[in-house]
């Protein structure tokens, strides 16, 4: 078996502002694509337009940068007429939410055996700092210079409405845990959405502070691990427990609670209503943002039922190429 490093699938000089969150994320990408072993030439990055979407010009494997929103159209296509290709999806959170958001809930829907990536930085970067689908309300941008009166998405909660059966999120600057949600999204078959949330230097630094370092993560964000509990800070010393229909967090010692009463993550559950909740915590409501592998269950893929279909039908026909099929209906000769 072939050994890859993380050379062989770097090309190009990376054109992005110094310190942005796109050469964090590549430089993981090119280690995650080392780390899973498959050859340069049996994968693709397919993107749609915008910062994040010059990555396929970065990478020694097949490429497409595509038109804007339709990577996932794209990659859908890529897989299913070469269902043995490892398909890469790099959309940023206007590109894959706004004019591609319709396309982004379909493939998760259907299933489609591809690893979509979202580089979420809550801001238009390429046409300078307009606010996206994901921008707070009342962000404050150059299309919304008296703060935005929306409502932002939230990425999980539309891959959980969608019936995504996989999602998991990082941090850009976290090199290891992009790596590890970038490795089970491979090994994932069907659609896999990894969140990276990361910042733009130039229109929206500072998003993400709370977790961007990581000290910051040690104090605002909980890795959740399968089947490990629930367990965040500089010593492990709060938790996640259960309190009617919703979370809490406790200090573990303190007011009774043990660690026996914290939750422990289960992300192979098909009933989602606790991977959603973990998914859906911030800051800003005093929980720890949920990084990691938070559900991934497995379910039939688009990919694989067509082609089955694809060959069960070809098996009812009494032709299998042009030739047979000329000669399958009735014939006469002219003389």
């Amino acid at each position: 078996m072939t050994e890859y490093k993380a050379q062989d699938y770097k090309k190009g000089q990376p054109r992005w502002c110094p310190g942005c969150g796109d050469h964090f994320f590549l430089a993981s990408l090119h280690k995650a694509m080392a780390e899973v072993g498959v050859a340069p030439h049996e994968m693709a990055v397919i993107s749609g337009i915008g910062c994040s979407s010059r990555l396929p010009y970065y990478v020694s494997t097949y490429a497409m940068q595509t038109i804007h929103g339709r990577a996932a159209s794209i990659s859908t296509g890529a897989k299913v007429a070469n269902p043995n290709l490892t398909v890469w999806q790099v959309s940023g959170d206007g590109d894959g939410l706004a004019i591609g958001g319709n396309h982004f809930i379909h493939a998760m829907r259907r299933n489609i055996d591809i690893n979509m990536i979202l580089l979420n930085n809550r801001i238009y970067g390429l046409t300078k700092g307009q606010y996206s689908p994901t921008s707070p309300r009342g962000f404050v941008s150059k299309s919304s210079p008296y703060g935005t009166v929306e409502d932002p998405f939230r990425p999980a909660e539309l891959c959980f409405g969608a019936r995504g059966h996989f999602f998991a999120r990082a941090v850009a600057t976290d090199a290891q845990g992009t790596v590890d949600v970038l490795k089970a999204a491979y090994f994932h078959k069907g659609a896999a959405v990894c969140e990276i949330l990361q910042n733009c230097v130039i229109f929206n630094n500072g998003a993400y502070d709370p977790i961007y370092t990581k000290e910051g993560r040690k104090k605002n964000a909980i890795y959740v691990k399968h089947g490990e509990k629930l367990v965040f800070g500089e010593n492990d010393e709060f938790g996640l427990v259960q309190e009617g229909f919703g979370l809490k967090v406790v200090k573990i010692g303190e007011d009774g609670y043990t660690l026996d009463d914290v939750l422990v993550h289960d992300a192979y559950c098909e009933d989602n209503t606790l991977q959603l909740k973990l998914a859906m915590m911030d800051n800003e409501h005093g929980f720890p943002v949920a990084l990691g592998v938070i559900r991934d269950v497995e379910a039939p893929t688009y990919d694989a039922a067509v082609n089955a279909q694809i060959e069960e039908v070809k098996a009812q026909k009494k032709y299998h190429n042009f030739m047979e099929l000329l000669e399958t209906n009735d014939t006469w000769e002219v003389k």
